[in-house]
């Protein structure tokens, strides 16, 4: 009885939510039927998760693991059997991600998104451009690149700066 309650009360409140807000316009003799659709609703909230986890949709993989990572240059995808050079935008275009994918078909976590000569392209540009070198490196460097201190310079009397600025201004 308390279950019954439980629903009958929270069809109500969500109802009387609905009705609420302004921008609902509806006509009296249609709030019975919607109240009885919300009641029918709220009862199924918690069997309908209990039928949705038993049926789990599986997966036909379009190639093996093994036909996937054969070719050094391309990665099959195993939804459509089509060669990729990188799985992510591919998945993104599938609606899933790089580990919703890994699930989906049982793959292990190393499983790469990325074909092996496109990944080892992308290294060879990155240490190309330096990326990868410690800063210490230049820090090493700089620090024995130091200069010894100068001798700090004499400054000029008074008389003598005004001397030179009369001179340059062309005053005598």
């Amino acid at each position: 009885m308390s279950d019954t309650t439980d629903t009958i009360a929270l069809a109500t409140d969500l109802t009387v939510a609905w009705l609420a807000n302004p921008n609902t316009r509806v006509e009296v003799d249609a709030i019975p039927a919607f109240l009885a659709t919300m009641h029918k609703t709220v009862s199924t909230l918690g069997t309908a998760a209990a039928d949705q986890d038993e049926v789990a949709p599986e997966f036909e993989r379009a190639v093996s693991v093994r036909k996937s990572l054969a070719d050094p240059e391309f990665i099959v995808s195993m939804i459509d059997g089509k060669k990729y050079r990188t799985l992510k935008r591919h998945l993104t275009t599938n609606g899933l991600t790089p580990d919703q994918y890994r699930d989906r078909y049982n793959l292990p976590p190393s499983y790469p998104m990325t074909s092996p000569s496109y990944s080892a392209a992308r290294s060879a540009t990155a240490k190309a451009i330096g990326l990868g070198r410690k800063i210490v490196e230049k820090v090493a460097d700089a620090i024995t690149d130091e200069k010894p201190a100068s001798k700090p310079r004499k400054g000029k009397s008074v008389a003598d700066a005004k001397a030179a600025a009369k001179a340059h201004l062309g005053g005598g």
